[in-house]
């Protein structure tokens, strides 16, 4: 049996959840699945997953040699791509990666178009409010907001973004005035439950120490949605991303505060593995993305800057 064969059928199980569902898209036998995945762990002397009459789970060493297999597969296509050139058409199936919301509202109307203009490749958005490893999950390109860590990635610059405290507009004629961040003691807060109880701010002129304001939430949420919807609702004050309240803000349904203490804006990069790029479909992607992004960015921070 041909091992890089087995090697795809074998992430394609593990990403399709069964063996039949990767029998299907492959166009093989639930037996023919086993008997791939079967002949890679003869190879090399372990259990690889766990199977039950519905569903699949990696074993540890599953876990490792998934990931394995994912880099062996992207680098054979890499190779493939150079080999063949710019001449290649843009094909197969592209995986992206987003946050959450900036994923839904900002990347999932240009990736729609894209694939309008390149009826030839399918796409696959996943979207995490969490860390993603490009290359040992098999992400072809990533919308990333904020410092990049990995510098080993090609990356290119599409917009900036910045925080902002928002409230309603009846909850601020009914509470205290905020002028400045230690107002905010005396006010409700909707905060995230993934993030600290606490705010930082710029450092006040003549400083170069931030300011953090510490608070006891009135009400914590692990949902972007839910947090900008108890806002507008008149819950208490939040903090945002400012793509994530650019439609609240333009209906007039929340108000910026503390526009004048923001921390500086924070960049946007699309980003993918060194040598993706030579791949015709992560190329013809980030060409169509890039310059959309930006103009898309651009309107957001008008948008904010304009309240």
């Amino acid at each position: 049996m041909d091992r890089l064969d087995a090697m795809k059928v074998f992430v394609l199980a593990v990403d399709e959840g069964s063996l039949a569902a990767a029998g299907r898209k492959l166009g093989r036998s639930p037996a023919a699945v086993s008997r791939a995945i079967a002949f890679l762990e003869e190879r090399v002397g372990a259990e690889l997953l766990h199977r039950t009459t519905r569903s699949i789970k990696l074993s540890e060493d599953g876990e490792r040699y998934v990931e394995v297999c994912r880099r062996v597969l992207t680098e054979l296509e890499e190779a493939e791509n150079i080999a063949t050139g710019a001449r290649a058409a843009p094909r197969g199936l592209l995986t992206i990666t987003a946050p959450v919301v900036s994923g839904e509202m900002v990347l999932r109307p240009i990736l729609d178009a894209f694939l309008d203009a390149c009826p030839t490749v399918s796409a696959k958005l996943l979207l995490f409010d969490r860390a993603v490893n490009l290359i040992e999950e098999g992400i072809d390109v990533a919308l990333r907001i904020g410092p990049l860590a990995d510098s080993s990635m090609i990356a290119m610059r599409v917009g900036e973004i910045s925080r902002v405290v928002v409230a309603a507009p009846r909850y601020l004629k009914q509470h205290p005035r905020i002028a400045e961040p230690g107002d905010l003691a005396k006010h409700q807060i909707v905060a995230m439950a993934h993030l600290p109880n606490s705010w930082t701010f710029a450092p006040q002129a003549g400083s170069s120490a931030p300011r953090t304001v510490q608070f006891n939430p009135r009400l914590i949420v692990n949902s972007t949605y839910a947090a900008v919807a108890s806002a507008v609702a008149g819950r208490g004050v939040a903090r945002m991303y400012s793509y994530q309240v650019a439609e609240p803000l333009a209906r007039g349904d929340l108000e910026i505060v503390l526009a004048d203490h923001e921390d500086p804006q924070m960049p946007a990069h699309l980003i993918c593995p060194q040598g993706r790029l030579a791949v015709p479909k992560v190329r013809a992607f980030t060409d169509f993305a890039v310059p959309r992004l930006k103009k898309q960015f651009a309107s957001l921070k008008r948008s904010i800057t304009a309240r």
